[in-house]
């Protein structure tokens, strides 16, 4: 069996191949958004297509990087992150394209006439149309992978990047529809929607994503109630937005504050949802001292996105790149098994993928902390089934390793127990050993070695010792059962 690389193991996958409905559904978006763009290729013109786009995608960019920054401490998988910014680019903008058109041309013109159908199908008609074709994607997130939405960042990020894909066409088309009006025209309409209101389709469309969030860590009929809240949310702020534009700029001033409200009331979800992490890694983790790849050092390392900044530093210092590397997937890992440990508590994962999952966490937990042990104090490292070093490898390799990718197999200095990890070297500056002020490295006479040895350690999670009957963890705690007194 191929040994899982860590990029599978922190999403969750069965195999180092990502999943074909992924791939199909990436084919999908950036098919339809091919299809949008040659409209308005159509409608507009090649240049006029061209340029506009080029006048949208700044605006995305540092959206799209404000997105990444608040998805540091649990970050999404990359590929999962562009589907539903391609999908947002690509099927629901084709979609709301394609409805929207005949929605004016065949019920809100000839029912109101030319101007207040227009103004009709863009306040009444669009919010319901593209806040359906936007969520539509968060609703198969939670039907297909429910135990990957872990909390209320999740919702809000991935919201946000299925809207930026939105926002980013419908630019294309509006910055188009001026451009024969001229450059003030052209340089008027970017700064409204470019500069002023970069975040209306993000805004929109995260109050389906909090309803999604919220659903997916319960199992009763509340939850389909919030992702059905969330939806309306979603349409009355779009509503809101639209609507206002018929009052001119008095409108857009009301609207423009409630937006505001919006935002700080999400920038205050998205705080106090990282102090929830924060407190589940305090809570979950320590039981995993018993193991010997959770410290109480580890634990506030992992507690603080600077002091995991950091560690990582540190062990670019000692094993360079790789170092790093192999640090970030500790910190990932971590981060993942303490989440799932909140999906086992309210009982929105299924048992076997939890244990499975579980499983493949702890082992690379093992793999990563071993590589930062003092020298001569380790366990041989294991991993769990499927895990384990390809044949061939050179006999005293740490198992686990990825094929192509190995993590480095000197032993770096690491710190002594309880100590934490110490910044490493300055930019630019190569490494110097342990950092001035650190005690000698590996553990002060009398301790207890780093990671503590302990009987069955170096068993693959969920296998017994050689000779000894299985002994399957229950539901929801850690291999070997949980510290007396949890």
């Amino acid at each position: 069996m191929t040994p899982l690389e860590p990029s599978a193991v922190l999403e969750g996958r069965t195999s180092n191949r990502h999943s074909i409905p992924l791939i199909i559904g990436l084919a999908v978006s950036g098919f339809c958004l091919l299809i949008a763009l040659v409209i308005y290729m159509f409608l507009g013109g090649p240049l006029s297509t061209v340029l506009g786009l080029i006048l949208a995608l700044p605006t995305t960019v540092v959206m799209v990087g404000l997105v990444l920054l608040i998805d540091r401490l649990e970050p999404e998988p990359l590929l999962k992150l562009a589907f539903v910014f391609l999908w947002g680019a690509g099927v629901a903008i084709l979609v709301a394209l394609v409805v929207n058109t005949a929605g004016a041309s065949f019920f809100w013109i000839p029912v109101f006439g030319a101007q207040q159908g227009n103004y009709f199908a863009a306040a009444f008609g669009a919010p319901l149309v593209e806040e359906t074709c936007k969520g539509s994607v968060l609703f198969l997130l939670l039907w297909r992978r429910r135990d990957e939405i872990d909390g209320p960042t999740d919702g809000i990020v991935y919201a946000a990047m299925v809207g930026l894909g939105f926002a980013l066409i419908e630019n294309v088309l509006y910055y188009m529809k001026v451009m024969p009006a001229g450059p003030s025209a052209v340089l008027f309409t970017v700064g409204l929607r470019g500069v002023l209101s970069p975040l209306c389709h993000p805004l929109f469309t995260s109050m389906t994503g909090l309803g999604i969030a919220f659903a997916a860590n319960r199992r009763d009929a509340i939850g389909y109630l919030a992702v059905a809240g969330g939806w309306i949310g979603a349409m009355l702020l779009h509503f809101t937005w639209n609507f206002s534009s018929g009052f001119g700029f008095a409108g857009l001033g009301v609207a423009y504050l409630i937006l505001a409200c919006v935002l700080g009331g999400l920038i205050f979800v998205l705080v106090k949802d990282r102090r929830r992490i924060i407190g589940l890694i305090q809570k979950y983790l320590p039981m995993y001292d018993r193991l010997g790849i959770v410290t109480p050092s580890d634990v506030t390392m992992l507690s603080q996105l600077k002091t995991r900044r950091n560690a990582r530093r540190w062990a670019a210092s000692q094993l360079g790149r790789q170092g790093s590397r192999a640090m970030g997937d500790y910190q990932l890992a971590a981060t993942e098994l303490a989440m799932l440990h909140s999906h086992a508590e309210t009982q929105t994962v299924d048992p076997q993928r939890f244990s499975m999952r579980r499983d493949a966490l702890v082992g690379l937990m093992r793999v990563t902390h071993n590589l930062f042990a003092p020298r001569g104090q380790q366990p041989p490292p294991q991993a769990p089934p499927g895990y384990g070093a390809p044949q061939g490898q050179p006999q005293g390799a740490p198992q686990g390793q990825p094929q192509g990718q190995p993590y480095p197999q000197g032993q770096p200095q690491g710190p002594p127990p309880g100590q934490p990890y110490p910044q490493g070297p300055p930019q630019g500056q190569p490494p110097q050993g342990p950092p001035p002020g650190q005690p000698p490295q590996g553990p002060p006479p009398g301790q207890q070695p780093y990671p503590p040895q302990q009987p069955g350690y170096g068993q693959p999670p969920n296998q017994p010792p050689p000779g000894q009957p299985p002994n399957q963890p229950p539901y929801g705690q850690p291999p070997q059962g949980p510290p007396r007194g949890w």
